[in-house]
């Protein structure tokens, strides 16, 4: 074999690397845009359902495309395409309206047209109150050791229910005005209610639009402790949380 061929094949071997790894990037953001996208969780405000190092996936066809479901938020889209309406009790993903940038994920308690209000921490939805039965207490260790939180079995009119956390009776945000949600936004809740900036702070969050709708939580893939990086897999066999993989949500 001359030097000539050597170095067509030494050529033809790069043009090919590069052409499947572009590909798979191809792939990869076409996943991530029309499908699935992966979310990690940084706060404590949808506890217990979603804690500190969960990772998810989020449904993005679920309630169809917006310009928020493309990169950095770019695709020329006016309103959403394909768009299928939130149901109460489901965990979305959305763009703060304050910046459309910054993702928070909550869930849906108020639709277009309702009367939303927190009363001694129960929620009345249209002036009703969301059935809300007491359980066992949430226990977690913290620095300061064991902590246990109330926590409540919440009911939506539509049949969902999901837990939530009650740190306080005297909570900033137990007592609130009655919030009347707009046609095309929605009103959102984190499960954390004594330690979650959501809807009932307007000037942080307020109602969301539609079209800030991102997409629905579906499953819980990975889930690593409280402070532990995910990258480090010689410590998983101690620090993932394996109770709560492939969790569905």
């Amino acid at each position: 074999m001359s030097v000539t061929d050597r170095k067509t094949d030494k050529e033809g071997g790069l043009y090919e690397t590069v052409k499947i790894i572009v590909q798979a990037l191809l792939l990869a953001l076409i996943v991530r845009t029309f499908l699935f996208q992966p979310f990690n969780i940084p706060s404590g405000s949808m506890k217990d359902t979603l804690l500190i190092g969960d990772y998810l996936f989020v449904s993005k066809y679920s309630y169809g495309y917006s310009r928020y479901s493309f990169p950095f938020g770019l695709a020329p889209i006016s309103g959403r395409i394909l768009g299928s309406e939130p149901e109460r009790g489901d965990i979305a993903v959305f763009k703060l309206p304050k910046d459309n940038s910054t993702d928070y994920i909550k869930r849906v308690i108020g639709l277009p047209g309702d009367r939303v209000q927190v009363r001694d921490g129960v929620v009345y939805l249209n002036d009703e109150p969301i059935q809300r039965e007491r359980i066992d207490d949430y226990i977690e260790e913290t620095g300061f050791g064991v902590q246990r939180v109330a926590r409540y079995r919440e009911t939506l009119p539509n049949g969902v229910s999901y837990d939530t956390l009650d740190l306080t009776t005297r909570g900033t945000l137990d007592n609130t005005r009655v919030y009347e949600v707009p046609e095309g936004h929605y009103f959102m809740m984190g499960d954390n209610r004594d330690n979650s900036t959501d809807s009932r702070v307007l000037s942080a969050v307020g109602y969301v639009p539609y079209e800030n709708l991102v997409g629905r939580a579906e499953v819980l893939f990975f889930s690593v402790a409280d402070g532990q990086p995910a990258w480090m897999v010689w410590k998983w066999p101690w620090t993932v949380r394996w109770d709560r993989l492939f969790r569905g949500l």
